[in-house]
Protein backbone atom coordinates (compact mmCIF):
# COMPACT_ATOMS: atom_id res chain seq x y z
CA UNK A 1 0.00 0.00 0.00
CA UNK A 2 1.21 3.48 -0.87
CA UNK A 3 2.86 5.38 1.96
CA UNK A 4 0.76 8.38 2.92
CA UNK A 5 3.57 10.72 3.97
CA UNK A 6 3.44 12.95 0.90
CA UNK A 7 -0.29 12.69 0.19
CA UNK A 8 -2.92 15.37 0.67
CA UNK A 9 -6.33 13.71 0.98
CA UNK A 10 -9.77 15.31 0.88
CA UNK A 11 -12.41 13.39 2.86
CA UNK A 12 -15.95 14.59 2.16
CA UNK A 13 -18.08 13.48 5.08
CA UNK A 14 -15.01 13.13 7.27
CA UNK A 15 -16.83 14.01 10.51
CA UNK A 16 -19.19 11.06 10.19
CA UNK A 17 -18.97 7.55 11.63
CA UNK A 18 -16.97 6.02 8.80
CA UNK A 19 -15.26 9.24 7.70
CA UNK A 20 -13.72 9.96 11.09
CA UNK A 21 -12.26 6.46 11.32
CA UNK A 22 -10.87 6.88 7.81
CA UNK A 23 -9.22 10.14 8.92
CA UNK A 24 -7.61 8.28 11.83
CA UNK A 25 -6.11 5.75 9.43
CA UNK A 26 -4.91 8.33 6.88
CA UNK A 27 -3.24 10.48 9.51
CA UNK A 28 -1.54 7.44 11.00
CA UNK A 29 -0.07 6.79 7.53
CA UNK A 30 1.37 10.31 7.46
CA UNK A 31 -1.10 11.93 5.07
CA UNK A 32 -2.35 15.51 5.29
CA UNK A 33 -6.14 15.34 5.63
CA UNK A 34 -8.71 17.98 4.80
CA UNK A 35 -12.27 17.25 5.88
CA UNK A 36 -15.21 18.73 4.00
CA UNK A 37 -18.44 18.32 5.97
CA UNK A 38 -21.70 20.18 6.52
CA UNK A 39 -22.26 18.44 9.88
CA UNK A 40 -25.77 17.37 8.91
CA UNK A 41 -25.12 13.94 10.44
CA UNK A 42 -21.38 14.16 11.12
CA UNK A 43 -20.33 15.30 14.58
CA UNK A 44 -17.52 17.54 15.66
CA UNK A 45 -16.63 15.31 18.61
CA UNK A 46 -15.71 12.57 16.12
CA UNK A 47 -12.78 14.65 14.90
CA UNK A 48 -12.05 16.76 17.99
CA UNK A 49 -8.97 14.69 18.80
CA UNK A 50 -7.37 16.12 15.62
CA UNK A 51 -7.63 19.75 16.74
CA UNK A 52 -3.90 20.15 17.37
CA UNK A 53 -2.79 18.01 14.46
CA UNK A 54 -0.95 20.26 11.94
CA UNK A 55 -1.74 17.86 9.09
CA UNK A 56 -5.49 18.15 9.61
CA UNK A 57 -7.95 20.89 8.72
CA UNK A 58 -11.73 21.24 8.35
CA UNK A 59 -13.89 23.05 5.82
CA UNK A 60 -17.53 23.46 6.85
CA UNK A 61 -19.42 23.25 3.58
CA UNK A 62 -22.07 21.26 1.71
CA UNK A 63 -20.97 19.37 -1.41
CA UNK A 64 -24.20 20.18 -3.27
CA UNK A 65 -23.05 23.81 -3.34
CA UNK A 66 -20.09 25.09 -5.38
CA UNK A 67 -16.94 23.93 -3.65
CA UNK A 68 -15.23 26.61 -1.52
CA UNK A 69 -12.66 28.81 -3.23
CA UNK A 70 -10.07 27.58 -0.73
CA UNK A 71 -10.33 24.10 -2.25
CA UNK A 72 -10.20 25.40 -5.80
CA UNK A 73 -7.05 27.40 -5.14
CA UNK A 74 -4.15 26.37 -7.36
CA UNK A 75 -2.01 26.29 -4.25
CA UNK A 76 -3.96 23.35 -2.81
CA UNK A 77 -2.83 20.10 -4.44
CA UNK A 78 -5.08 17.17 -3.62
CA UNK A 79 -3.91 13.63 -4.41
CA UNK A 80 -6.99 11.66 -3.37
CA UNK A 81 -10.68 12.43 -2.87
CA UNK A 82 -12.87 10.18 -0.72
CA UNK A 83 -16.59 10.85 -1.14
CA UNK A 84 -18.31 9.62 2.04
CA UNK A 85 -20.68 12.59 2.20
CA UNK A 86 -24.30 11.50 2.50
CA UNK A 87 -26.77 10.79 5.27
CA UNK A 88 -26.67 6.99 5.38
CA UNK A 89 -29.33 5.73 7.79
CA UNK A 90 -33.05 5.69 6.87
CA UNK A 91 -34.28 8.18 9.49
CA UNK A 92 -31.56 10.61 8.49
CA UNK A 93 -31.75 10.30 4.71
CA UNK A 94 -35.56 10.20 4.73
CA UNK A 95 -35.71 13.37 6.85
CA UNK A 96 -34.72 15.42 3.77
CA UNK A 97 -35.01 13.13 0.75
CA UNK A 98 -34.40 15.93 -1.76
CA UNK A 99 -31.10 16.81 -0.12
CA UNK A 100 -30.15 13.13 0.01
CA UNK A 101 -30.66 12.74 -3.74
CA UNK A 102 -28.85 15.99 -4.53
CA UNK A 103 -25.92 14.94 -2.32
CA UNK A 104 -25.50 11.73 -4.30
CA UNK A 105 -25.92 13.34 -7.71
CA UNK A 106 -24.92 17.03 -7.62
CA UNK A 107 -22.45 16.53 -4.77
CA UNK A 108 -20.76 13.58 -6.45
CA UNK A 109 -20.55 15.53 -9.71
CA UNK A 110 -18.95 18.48 -7.92
CA UNK A 111 -16.33 16.24 -6.35
CA UNK A 112 -15.65 14.38 -9.60
CA UNK A 113 -15.06 17.61 -11.51
CA UNK A 114 -12.81 18.77 -8.66
CA UNK A 115 -10.83 15.51 -8.84
CA UNK A 116 -10.55 15.96 -12.61
CA UNK A 117 -9.22 19.50 -12.22
CA UNK A 118 -6.63 18.50 -9.63
CA UNK A 119 -5.66 15.11 -11.09
CA UNK A 120 -6.75 13.35 -7.91
CA UNK A 121 -7.89 9.74 -7.67
CA UNK A 122 -11.57 9.55 -6.67
CA UNK A 123 -13.20 7.09 -4.26
CA UNK A 124 -16.98 6.72 -4.05
CA UNK A 125 -18.49 5.21 -0.92
CA UNK A 126 -21.45 3.43 -2.46
CA UNK A 127 -23.72 1.00 -0.65
CA UNK A 128 -25.24 -2.45 -0.60
CA UNK A 129 -28.57 -0.62 -0.83
CA UNK A 130 -28.08 -0.47 -4.60
CA UNK A 131 -29.03 -4.19 -4.53
CA UNK A 132 -32.39 -3.34 -2.88
CA UNK A 133 -34.31 -6.39 -1.61
CA UNK A 134 -32.11 -8.86 -3.46
CA UNK A 135 -33.32 -11.88 -5.38
CA UNK A 136 -29.75 -13.18 -5.70
CA UNK A 137 -27.86 -14.41 -2.65
CA UNK A 138 -25.15 -13.68 -1.68
CA UNK A 139 -24.87 -10.48 -3.69
CA UNK A 140 -22.09 -10.26 -6.28
CA UNK A 141 -21.02 -7.05 -7.97
CA UNK A 142 -22.54 -8.24 -11.25
CA UNK A 143 -26.05 -8.31 -9.75
CA UNK A 144 -28.13 -5.33 -10.95
CA UNK A 145 -30.41 -5.29 -7.92
CA UNK A 146 -34.10 -5.20 -7.07
CA UNK A 147 -34.83 -1.62 -6.02
CA UNK A 148 -38.13 0.19 -5.60
CA UNK A 149 -37.46 3.46 -7.49
CA UNK A 150 -40.38 5.36 -5.91
CA UNK A 151 -40.42 4.10 -2.32
CA UNK A 152 -39.31 5.92 0.85
CA UNK A 153 -35.78 4.53 0.57
CA UNK A 154 -35.38 5.48 -3.11
CA UNK A 155 -33.78 8.88 -2.41
CA UNK A 156 -30.77 6.99 -1.04
CA UNK A 157 -30.87 3.77 -3.06
CA UNK A 158 -31.39 5.44 -6.43
CA UNK A 159 -29.17 8.35 -5.46
CA UNK A 160 -26.25 6.02 -4.90
CA UNK A 161 -27.00 4.16 -8.13
CA UNK A 162 -26.86 7.51 -9.95
CA UNK A 163 -23.62 8.38 -8.15
CA UNK A 164 -22.10 5.15 -9.43
CA UNK A 165 -23.31 5.97 -12.95
CA UNK A 166 -21.59 9.37 -12.86
CA UNK A 167 -18.42 7.86 -11.45
CA UNK A 168 -18.25 5.10 -14.07
CA UNK A 169 -18.92 7.62 -16.85
CA UNK A 170 -16.04 9.82 -15.70
CA UNK A 171 -13.83 6.74 -15.78
CA UNK A 172 -15.01 5.59 -19.22
CA UNK A 173 -14.29 9.04 -20.63
CA UNK A 174 -10.79 8.98 -19.14
CA UNK A 175 -11.49 12.05 -17.04
CA UNK A 176 -10.81 10.66 -13.53
CA UNK A 177 -9.13 7.59 -12.05
CA UNK A 178 -11.90 6.15 -9.85
CA UNK A 179 -12.57 3.50 -7.20
CA UNK A 180 -16.03 2.42 -5.99
CA UNK A 181 -16.79 0.48 -2.81
CA UNK A 182 -20.22 -1.02 -2.12
CA UNK A 183 -20.43 -0.98 1.66
CA UNK A 184 -22.44 -3.52 3.61
CA UNK A 185 -23.59 -3.16 7.25
CA UNK A 186 -20.81 -1.67 9.34
CA UNK A 187 -20.73 -1.00 13.08
CA UNK A 188 -18.42 0.22 15.81
CA UNK A 189 -17.64 3.21 18.05
CA UNK A 190 -18.90 6.65 16.92
CA UNK A 191 -22.19 5.33 15.58
CA UNK A 192 -25.04 7.61 16.55
CA UNK A 193 -27.57 6.30 19.04
CA UNK A 194 -30.37 7.85 16.96
CA UNK A 195 -29.34 6.54 13.56
CA UNK A 196 -31.88 3.71 13.43
CA UNK A 197 -29.37 1.04 12.44
CA UNK A 198 -30.05 -2.43 13.79
CA UNK A 199 -26.81 -2.71 15.82
CA UNK A 200 -27.13 0.67 17.52
CA UNK A 201 -30.87 0.17 18.08
CA UNK A 202 -30.45 -3.19 19.79
CA UNK A 203 -27.46 -2.16 21.89
CA UNK A 204 -29.03 1.08 23.09
CA UNK A 205 -32.36 -0.56 23.87
CA UNK A 206 -30.60 -3.34 25.79
CA UNK A 207 -28.50 -0.89 27.80
CA UNK A 208 -31.58 1.18 28.62
CA UNK A 209 -33.63 -1.84 29.62
CA UNK A 210 -36.19 -0.98 26.94
CA UNK A 211 -38.01 -3.50 24.79
CA UNK A 212 -35.84 -4.61 21.88
CA UNK A 213 -37.79 -4.15 18.69
CA UNK A 214 -37.32 -6.83 16.07
CA UNK A 215 -39.21 -6.35 12.84
CA UNK A 216 -41.08 -9.25 11.30
CA UNK A 217 -40.22 -12.59 12.88
CA UNK A 218 -36.51 -11.78 13.23
CA UNK A 219 -35.48 -14.17 10.47
CA UNK A 220 -34.17 -11.41 8.20
CA UNK A 221 -30.43 -11.76 7.78
CA UNK A 222 -27.71 -9.18 7.91
CA UNK A 223 -23.92 -9.29 7.88
CA UNK A 224 -21.90 -7.05 10.17
CA UNK A 225 -18.43 -5.67 9.42
CA UNK A 226 -16.40 -3.93 12.13
CA UNK A 227 -15.39 -0.40 11.20
CA UNK A 228 -11.60 -0.87 11.32
CA UNK A 229 -11.86 -3.78 8.88
CA UNK A 230 -13.92 -1.68 6.48
CA UNK A 231 -11.48 1.23 6.60
CA UNK A 232 -8.66 -1.19 5.80
CA UNK A 233 -10.67 -2.18 2.73
CA UNK A 234 -11.07 1.49 1.77
CA UNK A 235 -7.32 2.07 1.90
CA UNK A 236 -6.51 -1.07 -0.06
CA UNK A 237 -9.03 -0.23 -2.77
CA UNK A 238 -7.87 3.37 -3.10
CA UNK A 239 -4.25 2.18 -3.35
CA UNK A 240 -5.05 -0.56 -5.89
CA UNK A 241 -3.00 -0.17 -9.06
CA UNK A 242 -4.30 -1.81 -12.19
CA UNK A 243 -7.24 -1.74 -14.58
CA UNK A 244 -10.41 -0.30 -13.03
CA UNK A 245 -12.11 -3.28 -11.37
CA UNK A 246 -15.58 -1.75 -11.24
CA UNK A 247 -17.47 -1.63 -7.98
CA UNK A 248 -16.11 -3.80 -5.16
CA UNK A 249 -18.19 -5.24 -2.32
CA UNK A 250 -16.76 -4.56 1.15
CA UNK A 251 -18.49 -6.27 4.05
CA UNK A 252 -18.51 -9.31 6.26
CA UNK A 253 -19.79 -12.46 4.52
CA UNK A 254 -20.86 -14.10 7.80
CA UNK A 255 -24.66 -14.01 7.83
CA UNK A 256 -26.74 -13.68 11.00
CA UNK A 257 -30.45 -13.30 11.66
CA UNK A 258 -31.61 -10.15 13.40
CA UNK A 259 -33.21 -12.32 16.08
CA UNK A 260 -29.89 -14.03 16.78
CA UNK A 261 -28.14 -10.65 16.98
CA UNK A 262 -30.68 -9.47 19.56
CA UNK A 263 -30.14 -12.60 21.66
CA UNK A 264 -26.35 -12.16 21.46
CA UNK A 265 -26.52 -8.52 22.59
CA UNK A 266 -28.85 -9.44 25.46
CA UNK A 267 -26.36 -12.05 26.65
CA UNK A 268 -23.36 -9.72 26.33
CA UNK A 269 -25.03 -6.82 28.15
CA UNK A 270 -26.83 -8.90 30.80
CA UNK A 271 -29.94 -6.89 29.96
CA UNK A 272 -33.41 -7.89 31.11
CA UNK A 273 -35.03 -6.31 28.04
CA UNK A 274 -37.74 -8.23 26.22
CA UNK A 275 -37.65 -8.88 22.48
CA UNK A 276 -40.87 -7.67 20.89
CA UNK A 277 -42.03 -8.05 17.30
CA UNK A 278 -43.16 -5.20 15.07
CA UNK A 279 -44.36 -5.14 11.44
CA UNK A 280 -41.70 -4.95 8.75
CA UNK A 281 -41.04 -1.44 7.36
CA UNK A 282 -41.62 -0.78 3.66
CA UNK A 283 -38.92 -2.27 1.41
CA UNK A 284 -36.97 -3.73 4.36
CA UNK A 285 -34.61 -6.30 2.77
CA UNK A 286 -35.15 -9.93 3.73
CA UNK A 287 -31.54 -11.00 3.18
CA UNK A 288 -28.34 -9.07 2.71
CA UNK A 289 -24.89 -10.65 2.53
CA UNK A 290 -21.90 -9.80 0.33
CA UNK A 291 -19.90 -12.01 -1.92
CA UNK A 292 -16.40 -10.62 -1.32
CA UNK A 293 -14.50 -12.87 -3.74
CA UNK A 294 -13.43 -9.85 -5.81
CA UNK A 295 -12.07 -7.97 -2.77
CA UNK A 296 -10.15 -11.08 -1.68
CA UNK A 297 -8.64 -11.59 -5.12
CA UNK A 298 -7.79 -7.96 -5.98
CA UNK A 299 -7.02 -6.50 -2.58
CA UNK A 300 -6.12 -9.47 -0.40
CA UNK A 301 -8.87 -8.17 1.89
CA UNK A 302 -11.31 -9.88 4.20
CA UNK A 303 -12.67 -8.90 7.64
CA UNK A 304 -10.62 -10.02 10.62
CA UNK A 305 -12.65 -8.83 13.62
CA UNK A 306 -15.07 -11.37 15.06
CA UNK A 307 -18.62 -10.26 15.81
CA UNK A 308 -18.14 -10.94 19.53
CA UNK A 309 -14.97 -8.81 19.67
CA UNK A 310 -16.54 -5.98 17.68
CA UNK A 311 -19.75 -5.98 19.70
CA UNK A 312 -17.79 -5.93 22.96
CA UNK A 313 -15.99 -2.73 21.91
CA UNK A 314 -19.15 -1.15 20.53
CA UNK A 315 -21.20 -1.94 23.64
CA UNK A 316 -18.45 -0.46 25.82
CA UNK A 317 -18.50 2.72 23.73
CA UNK A 318 -22.28 3.11 23.96
CA UNK A 319 -22.13 2.38 27.70
CA UNK A 320 -20.07 5.50 28.31
CA UNK A 321 -21.71 8.81 29.10
CA UNK A 322 -21.34 10.87 25.92
CA UNK A 323 -23.13 14.19 26.46
CA UNK A 324 -22.98 15.34 22.83
CA UNK A 325 -24.47 12.04 21.69
CA UNK A 326 -27.09 12.12 24.39
CA UNK A 327 -26.86 9.49 27.09
CA UNK A 328 -25.87 6.22 25.50
CA UNK A 329 -28.88 4.59 27.13
CA UNK A 330 -31.37 7.10 25.76
CA UNK A 331 -34.51 5.75 24.14
CA UNK A 332 -34.04 5.25 20.42
CA UNK A 333 -36.63 5.31 17.65
CA UNK A 334 -38.18 2.09 16.37
CA UNK A 335 -37.03 2.28 12.77
CA UNK A 336 -36.63 -1.28 11.55
CA UNK A 337 -33.76 -3.63 10.88
CA UNK A 338 -32.14 -1.05 8.66
CA UNK A 339 -29.10 -1.44 6.50
CA UNK A 340 -26.96 1.42 5.40
CA UNK A 341 -23.42 2.45 4.52
CA UNK A 342 -22.61 4.14 7.67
Amino acid sequence: MKNGKSKHVLVAGGAGFLGSHLCDALLSEGAHVTVLDNFQTGRKQNIRHFEREPRFDIIDSDIIKPLPARLRSKRMKIDEVFNLACAASPPHYQADPEHTMLTSVVGTHNLLTFAEATGARFFLASTSEIYGDPEVHPQTESYWGNVNPTGPRACYDEGKRAAETLTFDFDRLGRVDVRVARIFNTYGPRMRADDGRVVSNIICQALAGDDITVYGNGSQTRSFCYVSDLVDGFLRLMAFEGPFPGAVNLGNPVELTVGDLAEKVLAMTGSSSRIVARPLPIDDPRRRCPDISLAKRLLGWSPRTSLDAGLKTTIAWFSEDQPENGKAVQKVPNLGNTISAG
